[in-house]
């Protein structure tokens, strides 16, 4: 199984992360020029080899108009004019063109990435702007973005996410994040580090704050990571094929970097929550009413058990298991969809079998079939809508459907 592991121990940031996982590929030259040849609008990406503490790694330099702007880039100093892109409010009048999130689908589906990439970019995106709605107070669809800071952090993430999609691993795992301590000064004056957005959007996240005065973790690399890691944790078990030094800007005692592991693990885990809750006074279209919204909203499984309650009523306990990065999420949508007040929660690690989706050509059209292996095991099973829809077509049963592509 495909494993990344990022070192996170000097915080993170787009174009670090950017750099770390170039290097991860046998022809990282080559995967530069992809990205170049993007058309991000004013925008050139730069690879250069950079040295801290004696290792040799990348730094990702993204110039906007000719000008390494520094939208994402790490600032450790606690006296700098502070220009991520989230500190670029909706009512500023200062004579800069600013984009909000339809400017910024607009700009995302000019650069015609795949479906998935164009997704992942959107999501990682729309993290950020929810930070930015809580933290200003506004709705999401009045948040705006600088315009440079906006080119330099589209050029970000969709960089990383391109990097992912190559790299394809089956599982991201990353260590606690160090952030940074002490404040930073910005436009809208003296705030402390995690600056609010960077904050609001590592929330449920493992992080810590000692030993360096300044920002080490970037609104844009907190909201890369919160999307793309499946765990937070000590590296695991993994034979490792390369590793990659993505470098910040400052120097400091520790080599300034993040760092990327890529290898094979043998089986696969990761830590899911289980988010549970009684209810005794909703029907059951209510109930499954609230199931198909949580199951939308992305949650792993959603399941109910018939209970007693207090004065012997009965009633339905409901259990959403969901990743750590959809906790926030899932309690929205509990608290929404459901007449509960409170919601218990528990962490659970759990062990299973690594899953591939492929597609078949049938006399009945293309099945698709998941594959799951791993525990010395194997198991093929029919997505039941492909079998079902031959049913209705064949007039046959499932089990009519299932033998007659077993016979093929």
């Amino acid at each position: 199984m495909r494993t990344l592991y990022l070192n996170c121990g000097m915080g993170a940031a787009g174009d670090m992360l950017t750099a770390a996982l170039l290097e991860l590929l046998p022809k990282p030259d080559r995967f530069a020029d992809k990205l170049n040849a993007l058309g991000i609008p004013g925008v050139e990406f730069h690879r250069e080899k950079t040295v801290k503490c004696g290792i040799t790694g990348t730094h990702m330099a993204v110039l906007v108009h000719g000008e390494e702007e520094g939208a994402d880039v790490q600032h450790h100093d606690h006296e700098h004019t502070h220009e991520h892109e989230h500190e670029h409010t909706h009512k500023h009048e200062h004579g800069h063109h600013h984009s909000g999130m339809r400017e910024i689908e607009h700009i995302i589906a000019d650069l015609k990435l795949s479906e998935r990439v164009e997704k992942d970019v959107l999501a990682v995106y729309g993290l950020i702007a929810e930070a930015e709605s809580h933290v200003h107070g506004v709705s999401v669809s009045d948040i705006h973005f600088h315009e440079v800071g906006t080119m330099d952090a589209v050029a970000d993430i969709t960089a990383v996410c391109l990097l992912m999609n190559e790299l394809a691993p089956d599982e991201v795992i990353c260590s606690p994040i160090h952030v940074g301590s002490g404040h930073v000064k910005c436009a809208h004056g003296i705030l402390p580090v995690p600056a609010p957005a960077t904050a609001f959007i590592l929330q449920g996240v493992p992080t810590y704050g000692s030993g360096v005065k300044g920002e080490l973790c970037t609104p844009t690399g907190a909201a890369l990571l919160k999307h793309f890691v499946t765990r937070f944790g000590d590296m695991p078990l993994m034979k490792t094929q390369a590793i990659g030094y993505g470098m910040g800007k400052k120097d400091f005692e520790t080599a300034n970097c993040v760092r990327a592991m890529f290898g094979e693990s043998e089986n696969k885990t990761d830590t899911v929550l289980e988010l549970s809750c009684n209810v005794d006074d909703m029907t059951a279209e209510e109930i499954g009413f609230a199931m198909d919204r949580l199951f939308e909203g992305g949650a792993n499984e959603v399941f109910t058990i018939p209970i007693g309650m207090k004065k012997s009523r009965p009633g339905t306990l409901l259990q959403v298991m969901c990743k750590e990065r959809d906790r926030e999420k899932m309690l929205h949508l509990i608290f929404k969809y459901t007449s509960t007040i409170g919601v218990r929660e528990t962490s659970t690690y759990r062990y299973i079998l690594d899953r591939r989706i492929e597609a078949v050509e049938t006399p009945y059209g293309k099945v698709h079939r998941k594959i799951s292996s791993g525990y010395g095991v194997s198991r093929t099973k029919y997505e039941y809508e492909d079998l079902a829809q031959i049913a209705r077509e064949q007039t046959l049963s499932i089990e009519e459907v299932k033998k007659l592509l077993e016979d093929e």
